[in-house]
């Protein structure tokens, strides 16, 4: 009569191979991005899904606020943000070490609400023009509003517009605002602005006085193994024509 015991080890053995990570199912993956680059990383991960089969989780915010985020101990794979917030990340080790991949870079733009004239931003002075002339100003709590402010310093003009400034939390979409009429005028990233409903986007600032940010990759200090095959993915050659049309750059 054969051994109950190894009947038990069988069943035992049998249950470990179904349950093992990695057998006959697809590593799951989540990355924490931020909205500048919401449109192409959706993108990209659906095609990194068809061409790797693992599954990847996608969350949103404002640099800002994920930084905060990752701070508190949110655990992901893959954060995407500002650069100098995943060096600090990196640097305070909420990330892991020496895995920074530059993915982006974007310049600033404006916009306004749909049907509102355009205004000429053709040169700084003209911007400046623009700016003291609208109603209502709204840029972004990130890195393209933390620069839009010291722009307007170096303007002369930040008392000036002081009372007409509109800076929402971080996350936020400067053309929900404008959209809903609580601003005339409104400045972020290029990406946030290009293809978005119910404002007109007037165009870049101009070179003189432009401002580009890079977004960079940084790996959770438990990722999975898989998480350096999507960064790879999501910095190789065939993001670069997914990040143009809409609005991003390769960083290099």
């Amino acid at each position: 009569m054969p051994c109950p015991c190894r009947a038990v080890l069988a069943v035992v053995a049998a249950l470990m191979v179904v349950a093992s990570p990695g057998v006959g199912r697809a590593g799951e993956l989540k990355l924490i991005g931020v909205n500048a680059l919401k449109e192409p990383l959706v993108e990209l991960t659906s095609a990194f899904e068809k061409s790797s089969g693992h599954k990847t989780t996608l969350a949103w915010g404002g640099t800002e606020a994920i930084t905060k985020r990752v701070d508190e101990g949110e655990a992901a794979d893959v954060v995407i943000i500002a650069a100098p917030n995943i060096d600090k990340l990196i640097a305070e080790g909420k990330l892991a070490t020496e895995s920074r991949a530059d993915v982006a870079r974007v310049g600033v733009g404006m916009a306004v609400r749909a049907g509102q004239p355009n205004p000429d931003i053709s040169s700084a002075e003209a911007v400046k023009q623009a700016v003291l002339a609208a109603k209502s100003i709204a840029y972004s709590t990130g890195p393209s509003g933390f620069y839009v402010a010291e722009l307007f310093k170096k303007m002369g003009i930040a008392d000036h517009i002081a009372a007409k400034l509109r800076q929402p939390p971080s996350g936020a979409q400067i053309s929900d605002l404008l959209a809903r009429g609580e601003a005339d005028l409104g400045f972020q990233q290029i990406s946030e602005l290009l293809h978005r409903s119910g404002i007109d986007y007037v165009g870049p600032l101009p070179p003189d006085i432009q401002n580009m940010t890079i977004y960079a990759a940084g790996l959770g200090r438990a990722a999975a193994p898989e998480a350096k095959a999507l960064v790879e993915f999501l910095t190789g050659p065939a993001a670069a024509p997914i990040l143009r049309k809409t609005g991003l750059e390769p960083p290099g």
